[in-house]
């Protein structure tokens, strides 16, 4: 499990009107722990107004550059994102979780590997990540990234990229997508299956795509996995990340059992039970038990709250990460998942 440390912030650099970057300093005796494979993401905690609040951020630099760096874009009524798009001064510190994180890229320069991106709004992170580790470590493989925004004034890491397309030229490709703005060379509109037949069936027919990474709105992911599916490719090859899930309302809700549940929790080596309400989820009851049980989103789109069911059963209410062969083995995002048996031992360490 990991533990929250105190990093100050080194650097803050502003990228759109409405969204910094934030680069933090890490001693020499935490630098292991903060070693990252590129598109994983970091936990911050902090209080506002008297609340603690966590949030989770990916990582937007590659694991050779011996930085910690994130990106956060400010979204209406968002709490966290906007004390630190308006609030937060180099110096500040911020409680800090190690990198976590499924979506990843693991370089392997033994073979020419070619990578498609697919992102939307600050689904560039990660993505940004990826394709920095790729073009550095893996110097035969071509990239293709198509980025969809409104304008190109809330482009994050615009000017990043193309210097990256300069300096990769023979490497890297992007294809903007906006959808307020005619822009030269740039797509009209917004990433959908039209845009996905034109680059990877017209523009890039050329290149044979082993790996493809997808991250942004919910729909936006959906849009684009259809299409490479009806294209034959092998769903194994095609990896994506939430950044923000579909409304509450919107989700086939399971029936819930009104019953108790006698659970058994280990987290951080120690393990407790008690008597939960199967009407909570099980990380809600393992909270209420003040176990440091971990968690960021609670909204089912990260995987910080990641367990395993070592005996008895549970239902989840979404599921957008794991998946079917993870739930066979056991694995639950605890902030969906309902017992439905009398009695279950859920393991956050087993995982």
């Amino acid at each position: 499990m990991s533990s929250f440390h105190k990093l100050a912030i080194k650097a803050i650099q502003r990228e759109t009107d409405k969204a910094i970057s934030i680069s933090f300093n890490v001693p020499q005796n935490l630098k292991e722990a903060y070693n990252f494979k590129a598109g994983q993401y970091i936990t911050l905690k902090t209080t506002i107004n008297g609340n603690e609040v966590r949030r989770d951020y990916s990582l937007c630099v590659s694991p050779k550059s011996n930085e910690l760096k994130i990106a956060i874009k400010e979204v209406k009524d968002g709490t966290f994102s906007a004390y630190a798009n308006n609030e937060l001064k180099v110096g500040d510190t911020l409680e800090v979780a190690p990198p976590k994180g499924r979506f990843v890229f693991e370089p392997n320069d033994n073979k020419t590997k070619n990578i498609a991106a697919f992102a939307a709004g600050s689904g560039i992170t990660p993505i940004l990540s990826i394709i920095k580790c790729a073009l550095e470590e893996e110097v035969l493989s071509k990239v293709i990234l198509v980025y969809g925004n409104k304008k190109t004034n809330d482009t994050m890491f615009l000017n990043e990229l193309l210097e990256l397309q300069h300096e990769y030229k023979d490497r890297f490709s992007v294809q903007f997508v906006f959808s307020q703005q005619d822009e030269n060379d740039a797509i009209f509109g917004r990433i959908e299956k039209s845009t996905v037949n034109y680059v990877m069936k017209n523009k890039h027919k050329h290149i044979d795509v082993d790996a493809f990474f997808l991250c942004g709105p919910e729909a936006m992911i959906h849009t684009v996995k259809d299409v490479l599916t009806e294209h034959d490719i092998d769903e194994n090859r095609i990896h994506f990340e939430l950044f923000k899930a579909a409304k509450p309302a919107e989700i086939q809700e399971e029936i819930v059992a009104t019953g108790n549940t006698k659970i058994t929790v280990t987290v951080d080596d120690e393990t407790t039970t008690f008597e939960m309400a199967q009407k909570q989820t099980i990380l809600e009851a393992a909270l209420d038990e003040d176990l440091d049980a971990p968690y960021s989103c609670q909204g089912g789109i990260c995987s910080s709250c990641l367990a395993r069911v070592k005996e008895g059963e549970a239902t989840m209410r979404q599921n957008n990460i794991l998946t079917e062969s993870e739930v066979a083995e056991g694995l639950i995002l605890t902030c969906q998942a309902h017992p439905t048996t009398p009695k279950i031992v859920i393991d956050f360490d087993d995982v």
